[in-house]
């Protein structure tokens, strides 16, 4: 089959796409063989090829880790599985950047009708850390301000969409070139730029002087937003995009009696798996409401122009979720 295969470590635009890549075959008891039609582009990936990512899986690997496809028709399936061949679904596997996967019916959802294989390929890891950042960790409330940083990015995006849904008044903060996309797609209430000088008097002057309640950050911003964050407020800890792991000033946080919370998504099948359940159930709820939907970058890439995208992750071109398109969809969503 057709796969982008790690043979060794090297940055991505010097590994080549390979065309006869044995096809993978369920071995575990919960085994499933997915046709891939659509797969997610993360920042991860880049660092996997080099050998910078903390998950390093054996030589030959294929890359990608979420998708949206459908069951396999002509592959076994594993005793009492929810799933029927030819099934819609995404999740996340090892081996995404090709054209079959194997993963374990513990990691795929079905994808719900509303949905195109390209919205349903960037779901598995930053809607869920969106929504249980804001709701479960925030506990965010209708009427309450939200800044989000780096509201343009996938998570962004999505934490912006998930705000307006819970009621929130929400404020997009993102680089210059992409002041227009929070609004256009996400329904933020303002935008700001937030590389001008003393942006967060901006934030200030929206919210009458008062500051918000609680602040979205997956770029390492924290120490940025306690200038205009409520006396009281939550600061949701996302991630680190912009490169560095930030120190925080502890007497600011002691000052303005802030909360600053953590959001690790990924650890959650390990320790919490309960609320992972409950999170996807609503989540999905929320997904076929038609509420909220996912934003796909303008610009699919295929297997062929994969690097390119890789590329383009790496220097901040994109926005939304990019995605690969691993095979032209014979059916289109039902809208």
């Amino acid at each position: 089959m057709k796969a982008f295969v790690v043979r060794e470590y090297s940055h991505h635009s010097k590994i080549p796409v390979t065309a006869d890549h044995p096809e993978p075959k369920p071995a575990g008891s919960d085994d499933v063989l997915v046709d891939v039609h659509s797969a997610g582009l993360n920042f991860f990936d880049i660092l996997s090829t080099q050998g910078k990512y903390q998950m390093k899986p054996p030589f030959p690997f294929v890359l990608g880790s979420e998708f949206a496809g459908t069951i396999a028709r002509d592959a076994p399936l594993p005793p009492g599985c929810p799933f029927q061949p030819g099934q819609r679904v995404f999740g996340s596997a090892l081996g995404a950047y090709g054209e079959r996967v194997v993963a374990s019916v513990k990691n795929i959802h079905p994808l719900p009708d509303s949905l195109t294989f390209d919205e349903g390929a960037g779901l598995y890891v930053t809607w869920p850390t969106s929504y249980e950042a804001l709701v479960g960790r925030a506990q965010l409330k209708a009427g309450e301000w939200l800044l989000v940083t780096a509201a343009a990015g996938g998570v962004g995006i999505a934490a912006v969409q998930i705000g307006k849904a819970l009621g929130a008044k929400v404020i997009a903060a993102c680089s210059p070139s992409k002041l227009d996309i929070p609004a256009k797609y996400g329904g933020a209430d303002h935008v700001v730029d937030y590389t001008k000088p003393n942006w967060q008097q901006e934030v200030l002057k929206l919210t009458g002087g008062r500051g918000v309640d609680v602040v979205y950050d997956p770029v390492g911003k924290i120490k940025e937003t306690i200038k205009c964050i409520v006396w009281g407020g939550r600061a949701l800890v996302v991630g680190f995009a912009g490169g560095e792991i930030e120190k925080l000033p502890l007497n600011l946080v002691l000052l303005k009696n802030i909360s600053v919370i953590g959001i690790f998504w990924g650890s959650y099948l390990q320790h919490y798996p309960e609320r992972t359940v409950s999170v996807w159930e609503e989540l999905i709820a929320l997904l076929s409401s038609g509420r909220v939907k996912p934003v796909v970058y303008t610009e699919t890439y295929t297997l062929d122009t994969l690097v390119r995208g890789l590329d383009d992750l790496e220097k901040r071109k994109t926005w939304g979720k990019a995605i690969v398109r691993i095979r032209e969809p014979k059916e289109k969503a039902k809208l």
